[in-house]
């Protein structure tokens, strides 16, 4: 089959994955083989790509927003022409502390799709039977695929801010995962406010419903009972944090961020505001979302690419290109 392959990570490259024939997977036990349709292209790639996650596989094919249809080794629950969805949790092992009290997502031993196990840049990809989710007929494979980790993670990150319907949530940064929890919040009936650089990423939140729209320095004109934050930047932090009424929650949605700055605790934290990280996700958030996804006929805005075009689709995000999501078509 065709994949795109990571040998050893390369920052600021512009051709870090090859395009080369590898052998097709064999699912095991416990696992289904995919035929891939679409993969999402998700920042978390880009930081396996550049090393800023430390290296896990001696070759790896990236990806973890997979799109596509069961082929081989499906139970009886799960039959072949399935069309399913695979995320970043590839597995966990369901015994750790964690696992038992409900918390998979902090499991000590996972598996992470596209990281320490091959992922979706590819013709086929394998899977674990029980960490696969059956897509909804109102989303298209194209539309799908962002859903699958920006969408379910942009979803845990307002479960984590402990966003209630009606309140005002701040989103600061304005990506593939943010334009997808702005549909959510207005379903909440939430004001949104943004706060991004890029005038494109600035006319994008606006076009889309947002109550206001600012760059990254500006500040709200009102308190805020919530912010996401979307850049693995620890300024934006401190400025959501800025934003926050007295008892409101920062979630910070970033697996890598910079060093946050020193700061003015008695202004900023004091008075029970809390800073909360968001860490992956569980199936519970997977189903939950996409059943609301389905609902509200979510349509996240997408950028098109082929499996030959993997390394512009990681540039087109790094040096945020394109507005919304990057998407490799198989």
């Amino acid at each position: 089959m065709k994949a795109a392959v990571l040998r050893s990570p390369r920052k600021n490259s512009k051709h870090p994955l090859q395009i080369e024939e590898v052998p097709q997977p064999e699912p095991a036990a416990g696992q289904v083989l995919i035929r891939v349709r679409a993969c999402g292209v998700c920042r978390t790639d880009l930081h396996i790509v550049e090393g800023e996650l430390p290296q896990r596989c001696e070759s790896l094919i990236p990806g973890h927003q997979i799109v596509g249809e069961v082929v081989k080794g499906a139970p009886a629950e799960l039959a072949v022409g399935t069309r399913v969805g695979v995320s970043w949790i590839g597995g966990v092992d369901g015994k750790c502390w964690y696992c038992q009290r409900g918390m998979e997502n902090l499991c000590d031993v996972p598996t992470f799709t596209g990281y320490t196990v091959n992922g979706g840049y590819a013709e086929y990809s394998v899977a674990r039977t029980d960490f696969v989710f059956p897509l909804p007929e109102e989303l298209d494979d194209l539309h799908a695929a962002p859903l699958l980790c920006a969408g379910i993670i942009g979803f845990r990150s307002l479960r984590v801010a402990d966003v209630r319907q009606g309140e005002r949530v701040g989103l600061y940064g304005f990506g593939a995962s943010a334009h997808l929890a702005i549909e959510v919040l207005k379903a909440w009936k939430c004001e949104v406010y943004v706060a991004t650089r890029g005038e494109s990423h600035r006319k994008l939140a606006a076009t889309l419903g947002a109550t206001w729209v600012g760059s990254e320095k500006e500040k709200p004109p009102v308190e805020l009972d919530r912010a996401v934050t979307f850049a693995p930047s620890g300024d934006v932090v401190i400025a959501a944090l800025s934003s926050l009424r007295k008892g409101g929650v920062v979630a910070i949605n970033a697996i890598h961020l910079d060093k946050i700055p020193e700061f003015d605790y008695d202004r900023l934290l004091w008075g029970e505001r809390q800073l909360r990280s968001v860490a992956n996700m569980t199936r519970e958030d997977a189903r939950d979302f996409l059943k609301i996804a389905a609902e509200i006929r979510l349509s996240p805005k997408v950028t098109q690419f082929s499996l030959d075009q993997a390394n512009e689709a990681l540039s087109a995000v790094k040096n945020d290109a394109i507005d919304g999501a990057a998407v490799i078509v198989v």
